[in-house]
């Protein structure tokens, strides 16, 4: 069964602030803002790292983002948009679409430290402080909180092992999934759009029909 996922449309209401949660090897790092969505306020968590310079981040923040998906956003209205069970575009699967053509290589985050000058966290801050202040349309792709309003996992979403790995009919844990990839898109007024895409060194490509690495998967 496949996880809550979706995209919100919305603008910045308040300002980027980066937290740390600590997982059980690691520490992991969001940048958390708020957004406006059908009148309630709403937190969203984008990646940018952690701590553990074994598990950090693959990730493209992308200035010239053009893909046909832009015109198909612009012209959904502002507010939560489900898509789970959709097995196609808007729904994001970086393995099965063609959403990181032309996107350039992955880059490595780097190790975070708890401030906010490593990268992506420091680049990634400066394009939402901008967005926010320009009033830009910002487009999150990923799963919506199970309490509360908000939308997390803000990265890839398939390819993990240990405790992710999905089982056929099995709903009770966090896990792997395809077409639910999570990623940031703002529309600053160009006809080139900002894209933020992200993946854990520790996800494996390619996957299996439920989100899993096959036999011969390897990181991105």
């Amino acid at each position: 069964m496949a996880l809550a996922y979706g995209f919100v449309k919305a603008r910045i209401v308040s300002p980027p602030l980066l937290k740390a949660t600590r997982r059980q090897h690691e520490t992991q790092y969001h940048e958390h803002f708020g957004v406006r969505v059908n009148g309630a306020h709403w937190d969203v968590a984008v990646n940018v790292g952690t701590n553990d310079d074994d598990d950090l981040l693959k990730y493209k923040l992308v200035y010239d983002f053009r893909h046909p998906l832009i015109q198909t956003l612009k012209q959904t209205p502002a507010g939560s948009h489900p898509l789970t069970g959709t097995a196609a575009l808007p729904a994001i699967d970086v393995m099965r679409s063609d959403i990181l053509a032309a996107t350039g290589d992955w880059r490595n985050s780097d190790v975070m430290d708890g401030s906010g000058f490593p990268e992506p966290a420091a680049s990634l801050k400066r394009l939402l402080v901008r967005a926010q202040q320009s009033q830009a349309d910002v487009y999150v792709f990923g799963r919506f909180y199970a309490e509360g309003d908000g939308i997390h996992d803000t990265h890839m979403n398939q390819g993990s092992t240990g405790s992710f790995i999905h089982r056929a009919g099995d709903d009770s844990n966090d896990h792997n999934d395809i077409w639910q990839d999570g990623c940031v898109l703002v529309d600053l007024g160009e006809p080139e759009w900002a894209a933020y895409f992200a993946a854990f060194n520790k996800q494996l490509v390619p996957t299996d029909d439920l989100g899993n690495p096959l036999p011969d998967a390897q990181p991105i």
